[in-house]
């Protein structure tokens, strides 16, 4: 057993590996951003056998003295909190260099002090842009092609950058395009579903030609876990994905065919993003991870999408869940 200290813990992923590190027997302290509410995020959803079971920790990253503290106790640290959506960080570009770089700088800094045993740093595919070759290995250039990837590409480097000189054990995780259950309607998969959920036969979306990496929410988590747990992944990048590339085209086709529905896609030019701003095209590598971890996608391929999608949809289609979308307005 160790003891986890889990930033983002209250988002999609986060939510999700908190879980799984109860269930496998850690001690995890849940970091939730601070509000009046008491709201835990989607911890307050979370599941009856892990209910009670791990600490929670209200404050936000960009506090160095409440990250410090949060850090107290803990041995390892597994820092997802960041600002993500892409259309946000065009017109808050501020924002997200106070949370994604700043924010990291926060934890790696009360790391090093602490002197924890190891730091998890979330990166994410969107800092390859898009790609010169495939599959994208680790050794891929680095485009900023948005606000937010130049952040994420700022905060790997902040990261490594204590592992390079100050020794401290750091290992950065790279995930492509999480899915399932509990993901925020910005994202493409929500959005189609929760769109037919409610319905919709007439849908509106972005770009359909770029390609994506999709991984299930559950092979995130694994990989998250894979990578802690190995010594073979200090100060090394390394990519959780599926080899596998779709369009968004051909996932709003394979949505639909789970949901038994017919449907036409409506071009909303709000959702477009910048033309040198999209990324065309995403496809892991993971070579990598298999060698340092032994971590393989459960969801891989095609058939393992088609599983994913109908996993992620019956999750959608509940109308308890289906209430906390607004499927009518554009999510930023």
């Amino acid at each position: 057993m160790s003891s986890i200290l889990v930033t983002g813990a209250d988002g999609f992923i986060g939510s999700h590996l908190t879980e799984a590190l109860v269930r496998r027997g850690h001690e995890v302290r849940a970091f939730v951003l601070y509000n009046s509410f008491n709201s835990w995020g989607w911890l307050d959803n979370c599941g009856k056998d892990v209910r009670g079971k791990f600490d929670v920790f209200a404050g936000d990253v960009r506090d160095p003295h409440g990250v410090k503290t949060a850090m107290r106790g803990c041995d390892t640290v597994m820092h997802l909190a960041a600002l993500i959506a892409i259309p946000y960080s065009y017109h808050s570009p501020d924002t997200y260099v106070d949370t994604n770089i700043k924010g990291t700088l926060n934890v790696v800094q009360a790391a090093r002090e602490l002197e924890l045993k190891r730091v998890v740093h979330t990166s994410t595919s969107e800092v390859y842009g898009t790609a010169k070759y495939v599959p994208i290995d680790e050794d891929h250039p680095l485009q900023g092609q948005s606000p937010y990837s130049a952040t994420k590409i700022g905060a790997d480097q902040i990261a490594m950058s204590f592992y390079n000189a100050f020794g401290t054990p750091v290992s950065i995780i790279r995930p492509f395009n999480t899915y399932g259950p509990r993901q925020s309607a910005r994202a493409v998969i929500p959005t189609v579903i929760t769109q037919i959920a409610s319905g919709r036969r007439k849908l509106k979306l972005g770009a359909l030609s770029p390609t994506r990496d999709f991984n299930f929410v559950s092979d995130t988590v694994s990989g998250f876990m894979a990578i802690a747990e190995s010594e073979k992944t200090v100060g090394e990048v390394v990519n959780i994905g599926s080899n596998f590339e779709v369009s968004i085209g051909e996932t709003v086709r394979v949505i639909a065919k789970v949901m038994a529905q017919d449907v036409e896609i409506e071009t909303d030019e709000i959702r477009l993003r910048p033309q040198k701003s999209e990324v065309e095209r995403l496809w892991a590598e993971n070579a990598k991870a298999k060698a340092l971890t032994g971590w393989s996608p459960a969801y891989g391929g095609m058939e393992g999408f088609e599983r994913g999608i109908a996993e992620t949809v019956a999750w959608f289609s509940d109308p308890e869940n289906l209430s906390r979308y607004k499927a009518d307005i554009y999510n930023l």
